[in-house]
């Protein structure tokens, strides 16, 4: 990964280096506002993040995917998990402006963990509605007692194998979705697949997010794959997570922004 980074700071740009007006305002005004971002929803996310990571309680975990960067044992503290498994705060609140900024009715949530990211896309757009699927059993009880004591109404959990949830809960949809976060199954062949179930879903102003994107050799070859595919009018590779959008009058382009 340490290759990947150098390689990204040496041909990432910042707002001088676009020339898609779509994605100027984006940049400068969500990706990295020039006014610094202080919503009153970060504080109580923030102060939950901080009770994970000094809890001490054990759980046992039913790991169906790759990508959770803890070791192989079934039971972990619930503290390992958000310090590994989180996204860190700063991502956060970058999905929660753009959840701001798109108001999606409609978010999927591949990979729930404890739910502190899902609070993000939650609380950015209360009017919406996030469901959020996740594989084991015990990280979802956590999760939907976190919505709960922060008076997050706007989450639904799936609970299941996202191979089998997937294709069930895009089909409850009515036809579209208008945003999604992959953050499940960090491998090839399950992440091109997810991406590809969701495809038929998608509208003009979709916005698909893709977690750690260059997490490893296999998670790169999915962005590539990803990048290419004929459906997909522009990216913005952030290193940590990449951008998706589907607008057919955008010039097909790839960005690398520094985030």
């Amino acid at each position: 990964m340490i290759l990947h980074y150098l390689k990204y700071l040496l041909r990432s740009g910042n707002e001088h280096a676009i020339h898609s007006p779509f994605l100027f305002e984006l940049y400068t005004q969500v990706i990295r506002p020039r006014q610094k971002d202080q919503h009153p929803d970060y504080t109580p996310i923030q102060r939950l993040r901080r009770q994970l990571l000094r809890s001490r309680e054990t759980i046992r975990v039913l790991d169906l995917g790759a990508g959770s960067r803890v070791d192989g044992s079934d039971r972990r503290q619930v503290s390992r998990i958000a310090r590994n498994a989180e996204k860190p705060a700063k991502f956060g609140k970058l999905f929660h402006r753009l959840v701001r900024r798109y108001q999606p009715t409609t978010t999927l949530e591949l990979g729930t963990s404890l739910g502190v990211t899902t609070m993000y896309f939650a609380k950015g757009y209360p009017s919406g509605r996030v469901l959020t699927l996740e594989g084991c059993p015990e990280t979802a009880r956590i999760a939907q007692e976190n919505f709960a004591a922060l008076g997050v109404e706007n989450v639904e959990v799936i609970l299941g194998n996202i191979d089998t949830t997937l294709p069930g809960t895009l089909q409850s949809l009515n036809g579209k979705v208008d945003l999604v976060f992959f953050d499940a199954n960090h491998r090839y062949e399950p992440t091109v697949r997810y991406f590809e179930t969701c495809l038929p879903y998608v509208h003009n102003d979709t916005l698909f997010i893709f977690d750690d994107i260059y997490w490893s050799d296999e998670m790169v070859r999915a962005w590539a794959y990803i990048k290419d595919h004929p459906q997909v009018r522009l990216t913005v590779d952030l290193f940590w997570i990449g951008l998706v959008f589907f607008r057919k009058e955008q010039a097909k382009e790839d960005f690398t922004l520094r985030f």
